[in-house]
């Protein structure tokens, strides 16, 4: 489509504090115009007659300063946002970034919103809205990953998912229309069976991104893991192994932990938010029957229950009330303290653990991935976005309609449903995102990006 000719933008495009070098970028219709003004090559070459993608040398004037740094020119459409870009690399004082940051100002570049790079490069169609919230994604990650999922979102891998059902929906809807206008005997009935197919696949393609969005969740916010057991099994102590740190107040006395403990683990880069619980036990103290109240709302609502018992212990009445609130939940049962007992006794545990020798530990963690994820190294495209879970659920509501009316109704209802469908997944990649949605989505974005 035709480019937007638009007015030039400029931002620090580096984090803000003192560093080796800062990034001032420039880009819309005529950045070179602007880097002539400010920039005396060290070289021959005179700005107008630079080779794009190559660093040149020389003396960046800010004004009331100059600074000797480097300037690079990318040319349309081969640049970030799909236009002329430059970019400016000076020293990376805050005031020498600020000053030529001002002073492209003064040669008529506007300040560049939040995101607005990264919006040039949606409109400019370099990218996809789900690749743009990649890179958000990836920019706020707090785990490596969150980083992981963001790059994957980034690098299209859910957009040319989304795209591949959309092309059969689009031959759907032009099968539905060859149907409905050359309505011959026959054809109908003929095309009703290959349509009610294909919608039954791109369904079932639909429903497969939209299970994985569980998973992406997790990635997103962190998997939270309740530890619970009877008082005493060494919870605490496997806590404290398990994050290498002295986190929970370890004693000998039955009862001890009465608050839930929050700990967290990166295991292969994502976060485990650990929570230890009460030992859950009838008290007549009153603060205790309190943790044990919120001991049982930390199981309910953890995504993996670690169940520990004391080897030398095993397992009573007591236990079974934990049991029976993780009912349906994945479960990792551990025997702790297997340093205090010889005995070979066989057990129904997953792991056999010891907080005080180590021993059994990595075990954990490797069961702690696998209950959550299924195996290591599967770099699949989860579902992190709650906007594009949204957006698939309502194709597949559509989907499910139109299959059902498929030789009950008239192809053109089908149809209805179909363009719905299409319409649902046009959000993900772009094609039929609203303006506000467009908006929301870069107002996430630091300004530079």
């Amino acid at each position: 489509g035709a480019k937007m000719k638009e007015r030039n933008i400029a931002a620090i495009a580096t984090p803000p504090g003192k560093g080796g070098v800062a990034i001032v970028r420039i880009s819309g219709d005529s950045p070179l115009s602007i880097a002539e003004k400010m920039f005396v090559p060290s070289g021959k070459t005179a700005v107008k007659d630079f080779r794009p993608y190559r660093l040149y040398p020389g003396e960046i004037d800010g004004g009331t300063f100059t600074d000797y740094g480097l300037c690079v020119y990318f040319k349309a459409p081969a640049s970030y946002t799909g236009e002329d870009v430059v970019e400016f690399h000076c020293h990376g004082g805050e005031n020498i970034a600020r000053g030529i940051l001002k002073r492209t100002f003064r040669l008529g570049a506007s300040a560049a919103g939040r995101g607005e790079f990264t919006k040039r490069a949606f409109l400019n169609g370099k990218l996809s809205l789900a690749s743009a919230e990649g890179i958000a994604d990836m920019i706020n990650g707090e785990s490596e990953a969150e980083v992981k999922a963001g790059y994957l979102l980034y690098s299209e891998r859910l957009t040319g998912k989304v795209r591949e059902i959309q092309d059969v929906l689009k031959e759907v809807l032009a099968g539905i229309d060859a149907a409905i206008d050359y309505p011959e005997e026959g054809i109908e009935e003929e095309s009703t069976d290959d349509i009610r197919l294909a919608l039954q696949r791109a369904k079932g393609e639909v429903s497969v991104l939209l299970s994985g969005y569980a998973k992406g969740k997790k990635i997103k916010s962190g998997v939270t893991v309740a530890l619970c057991g009877k008082p005493n099994t060494g919870k605490s102590s496997l806590l404290n192994r398990l994050l290498g740190y002295e986190k929970a107040i370890v004693s000998d006395i039955a009862g001890t932990t009465r608050d839930a403990v929050e700990g967290v683990l990166e295991i292969d880069g994502v976060r485990f938010n650990l929570y230890d619980t009460a030992g859950m036990r009838e008290s007549g103290d009153e603060i205790e029957n309190i943790g044990i109240e919120r001991a049982e709302n930390i199981v309910r609502s953890a995504d993996l229950v670690v169940f520990v018992a004391d080897s030398a212990a095993g397992t009573d009445g007591e236990d079974a009330r934990v049991l029976e609130l993780a009912e349906g939940k994945p479960l990792v049962k551990v025997f702790n303290k297997i340093d205090l007992t010889n005995d070979e006794t066989e057990t129904d545990a997953d792991v056999l653990t010891s907080a005080v020798t180590g021993e059994g530990i990595e075990r954990l963690k490797e069961l702690l991935y696998e209950k959550s994820f299924g195996s290591r190294g599967e770099d699949a495209a989860f579902l992190i976005e709650e906007r594009h879970y949204d957006a698939l659920k309502r194709a597949e509501t559509a989907l499910k309609r139109a299959v059902a009316a498929c030789g009950e109704l008239s192809l053109d209802l089908v149809g209805i449903d179909v363009g719905n469908a299409w319409e649902s997944l046009g959000e993900i990649t772009g094609e039929t995102a609203s303006e506000s949605i467009i908006e929301e989505i870069f107002s996430k974005f630091c300004v530079g990006k």
